[in-house]
């Protein structure tokens, strides 16, 4: 019996679902399952637990309060008003259920699955005899949402969002089945895909979805099921992409000619990053699972093609991404302001699955380089250290002025559209499993987060243990157990910025280069290694308790940004490992845009274990501008950076990532006089 054919029988859908052939095309790496890795780390396992104790409760209770569930239940009773704002709400409740799916693969609690339970039960009382799942037009079929259209899928395009309110439904489906074991939900997911591909397709209804994930999900649904019309529906979606006629293609409007939804041309003549950021990426990571599994070498080169557009023009030094607050979109190439720069959240999360899936595709440290970024700070600033306040967008700078003396975002624990909450909720309990990823003989080690992780090579159980510090200290370990002496290649990673490497290309770079140089020693012997795409190769025979020992410089470096990026000319950020910093604030007389960071100035960095949850702090002495009645002078003031990741959690104020180096490239502000009292002292 084929694979896909023993898996739709252990489903219990044989009897349902046409037998497809088993798959002959995927990834050539593939990573090690999240439930194969366990963490003990220092960084992440914490703010795993809170994501499960605080992140995930938190969610469903306001999903809860805000009438999200209340949605489900009127559309089960076929009666009501449509209870919240966006027709795209009920994904909510979805992501919620997908993120708890994945905690409870890892850590069973029996109220929360019971939980789960009850609201898979409300979804499929919610779901139409044919299949089709979406409240905003089932409570009241006459009078829909105003963005739903008077029929089904006819506003689809633009704004209905019914085939993303799918996508979402059908990673959630997975993630319970593989986690629990049950059918209930997968079964709603399946009936609404089955419905999905009946109406879009050669012949049929033809749309490219107004907001990309439904592709992803019918993947998902392949990969489980083994039906091959789920990745052709996909695929259809994918190449449906620039054959509307009905935009304007001379506006230079991103709405009106299609470039918003990246519906401006097909996929293959795409060249840029465009568009509203969280719907490319969901894009970009879906050619990419198509391009894997189909073995469309053409998909294949409009990703690396995109892929270099945005991380050479469009990539924050965080790892955010989306410049523009209009559109929620990617820029001109160069255009990164910092005060206005909206990085949704969302976005860092899509684009951790985008660099993923690039990595599995061609097995080159780079696209783990660009993930670490967005990981260690433009994604876990979107959660405050309660798990329970959200940033939506993430600013790269706030000031003040006398008329607003604090212009800070406040952290909030739910939005209108609070896609970015539960988007994180489902993003974090996965995380182990972008650690580890293996192909034939080579095991790659992409993330250092300390933890154990077993799993199969050449039918051999492999244990890798990991011990460290980082991000805040370079030291690491890996303990190597096969079961027996085995022969393979130990890949691990060197950090682009352990290489003098700022980023893949030349967007930012290191002001000096660095020092210090990366070590490795097996069993306490110092090593050779050739270093292929990022990657220390360690060829040899391992046995039981072979240990590597691998020291990765800890400097603090300046960075500088490409010269066409206008708001960081004259300007400079700080690095240390992975971590970029900001001064905030509380540790800087409670201002931070009169600070100068002149490039002779040493910095010390010193780990905090009080502040902040514990965080490694930057401190020098700095000249800070005052501005007087006659006079603008400098005086010399104590200078903290914290990372980046950890602002906005102390109250408002302002904050900067990019300082000026001399008195020239300061934006004076007219000082309250709070603060300039505060400066004179």
């Amino acid at each position: 019996m084929t694979k896909p054919l023993l898996l739709l029988a252990l489903l219990g859908l044989g009897g349902t679902l046409h037998a497809q052939p088993a798959q002959t095309a995927d990834y050539p790496i593939q990573a090690v399952p999240f439930t194969k890795v366990k963490l003990t780390d220092n960084f992440w396992l914490p703010r795993l637990r809170i994501n499960t104790d605080v992140t995930i409760p938190a969610s469903f209770q306001r999903c809860e309060s805000t009438n999200r569930v209340k949605n489900f239940e009127m559309a089960a009773a076929r009666s009501g008003k449509f209870a919240t704002i966006f027709p795209f709400d009920d994904t909510d409740i979805y992501k919620t259920i997908e993120g708890a799916a994945y905690s409870l693969s890892v850590q069973p609690d029996a109220k929360l699955d019971a939980y789960v339970d009850g609201l898979i039960k409300k979804v499929g009382a919610a779901q139409e005899p044919d299949g089709y799942l979406y409240t905003a037009r089932t409570i009241d079929p006459a009078h829909p949402h105003a963005w739903a259209g008077p029929e089904r899928w006819v506003n689809e395009r633009e704004m209905s969002h019914e085939l993303y309110n799918a996508g979402h439904l059908y990673e959630a489906a997975v993630a319970h089945y593989e986690a629990t074991g049950k059918k209930t939900l997968l079964n709603i997911a399946l009936k609404n895909a089955d419905l999905v591909c009946s109406v879009f397709g050669p012949g049929r209804r033809s749309v490219a979805p107004g907001h990309e994930i439904v592709e992803m999900g019918l993947v998902k649904l392949y990969r489980l099921t083994g039906k091959a019309e789920y990745l052709r529906t996909a695929k259809f979606f994918i190449d449906a992409r620039g054959h509307y006629a009905g935009y304007d293609a001379k506006s230079p409007d991103p709405f009106r000619n299609g470039s918003y939804w990246q519906d401006d041309r097909p996929v293959l003549e795409q060249r840029e990053a465009q568009g509203h950021a969280v719907r490319a990426e969901y894009l970009y990571s879906a050619m990419a699972d198509v391009a894997a599994l189909t073995g469309d070498h053409q998909l294949l080169a409009a990703i690396d093609t995109i892929w270099r557009n945005m991380v050479t023009k469009k990539l924050y030094l965080t790892g955010g991404t989306g410049a523009v607050p209009g559109g929620e979109r990617f820029g001109a190439n160069y255009e990164l302001p910092n005060a206005t720069a909206y990085n949704e959240t969302c976005a860092s999360v899509a684009d951790v699955y985008w660099q993923q899936r690039m990595f599995q595709l061609h097995g080159h440290a780079k696209y783990i380089d660009v993930l670490e970024k967005v990981l260690y700070n433009g994604l876990i600033s979107g959660v405050g250290l309660d798990g329970q306040s959200f940033f939506y967008s993430n600013a790269m700078q706030v000031k003040a002025s006398a008329s607003h003396p604090q212009t800070e975002p406040a952290r909030a624990g739910w939005f209108e559209c609070s896609c970015c909450p539960t988007n994180l909720a489902r993003l974090m309990p996965a995380l182990p499993g972008y650690v580890y990823a293996q192909k034939e003989r080579d095991v790659f080690v992409n993330l250092f987060v300390s933890g154990t992780s077993e799993f199969t090579l050449n039918k051999k159980l492999l244990r890798i243990t990991q011990q460290n510090n980082y991000p805040w200290d370079g030291e690491l370990q890996f303990t190597v157990s096969p079961a027996s002496a085995t022969a393979f290649n130990l890949l691990v990673r060197i950090p682009g910025w352990a290489r003098n490497e700022a980023v893949p290309s030349s967007l930012y770079s290191f002001a000096q280069p660095a020092t210090q140089a990366v070590s490795i020693r097996v069993n306490g012997r110092p090593v050779a290694y050739t270093l292929r795409d990022g990657y220390a190769v360690l060829a040899r025979t391992w046995r039981k308790n072979d240990v590597v020992a691998v020291s990765l410089p800890m400097e603090v470096r300046r960075v500088v940004a490409h010269p066409l990026v206008k708001d960081d000319q004259g300007k400079v950020a700080l690095q240390r490992g992975p971590v970029i910093f900001c001064a905030e604030w509380p540790d800087n007389h409670g201002l931070t845009s009169n600070l100068l960071l002149p490039a002779a100035t040493p910095l010390t960095a010193t780990y905090q274990p009080a502040l902040l949850g514990g965080v490694m702090t930057l401190t020098a002495t700095v000249p800070a501008v005052l501005v007087e009645p006659a006079a603008v002078r400098t005086v010399p003031q104590t200078f903290t950076a914290i990372p980046y990741y950890a602002w906005a959690n102390r109250g408002k104020g302002e904050m900067t990532v990019w300082l000026p180096e001399k008195l020239t490239a300061v934006d004076l502000l007219s000082q309250p006089p709070a603060v300039e009292a505060t400066l004179a002292k």
